[in-house]
């Protein structure tokens, strides 16, 4: 494949910021010659503490799932209850985890729409972390779909350690993709105004965190997606060693 051999002559970085297991997800949906071509640099800004609570599921009819975090934090399905999932990947978790799970779109808003055209048992439960967004749980129930929130894991912000922030200086690519508006506005504000970074974001509201940065480069994936954002990032990573090869001086 020509891009990759023109990758490989002129390396870029791939910084990963989620945790060490979905990191080496999204690498793994990576083409194999891409991969090699890339320098990845794991740096998790983020990890998951279950909070270990006692889930009680007495009275209700199904679950809600926006995060396989919390798939995880929740553990084995009780029983036979259905659970309304936001996104691939948080389905395809609790499948595993023996859930009745249903793909619901790929954002809380398709969530939504999916179950107000299509109304399941109520009341739900909505099983979370300490941060969240869009107050699925009040939405619902204003819809007529009684439904109450749990937090039952903690995300917990880590720093950059002085290695990575070094080996991000010494590059001159980085490709920094961002899955979260709260990873990405901690990001922002550890101070890495660096011009070597190109930035891919989820979404809109992902990209707006990121904005008083200075960068070479800010784009928005096409589709609120893993398989989206691992297209942007095949892209680009492209496009970057072409400039370098094309500006062979810098």
């Amino acid at each position: 494949m020509r891009d990759a051999k023109v990758l490989n002559r002129n390396p870029v970085a791939l910084l990963l910021t989620r945790p060490q297991e979905a990191s080496a997800r999204f690498v793994s949906q990576l083409p194999q010659d891409l991969q090699a071509g890339l320098q990845v640099l794991h740096a998790p800004l983020m990890q998951i503490c279950p909070l270990g609570d006692q889930i009680s599921y007495e009275g209700y009819q199904g679950v809600i799932f926006t995060s396989a975090n919390g798939v995880t934090a929740a553990g084995h399905a009780p029983g036979s209850l259905p659970a309304y999932c936001v996104g691939q990947r948080t389905t395809e978790a609790a499948k595993e985890a023996g859930w009745q799970a249903q793909f619901c779109g790929a954002t809380a808003a398709a969530l939504l729409t999916r179950l107000r055209a299509a109304p399941p048992l109520s009341p739900l439960l909505h099983l979370h972390g300490r941060h969240t967004r869009g107050g699925v749980a009040n939405q619902l129930t204003a819809l007529g779909l009684p439904c109450k929130g749990q937090v039952i894991y903690e995300q917990q912000l880590l720093p950059l350690s002085p290695e990575v922030i070094r080996e991000i200086s010494a590059q001159s690519n980085v490709i920094v993709p961002h899955f979260s508006p709260r990873t990405a506005r901690h990001f922002a504000s550890l101070g890495l105004d660096q011009v070597n970074l190109t930035l891919i974001a989820l979404s809109e509201s992902v990209a707006a965190e990121l904005k008083g940065l200075n960068y070479k480069d800010l784009r928005v994936s096409k589709a609120p997606d893993a398989i989206s954002m691992a297209e942007m990032v095949r892209d680009a990573a492209v496009r970057l060693a072409h400039l370098e090869g094309d500006n062979p001086a810098q």
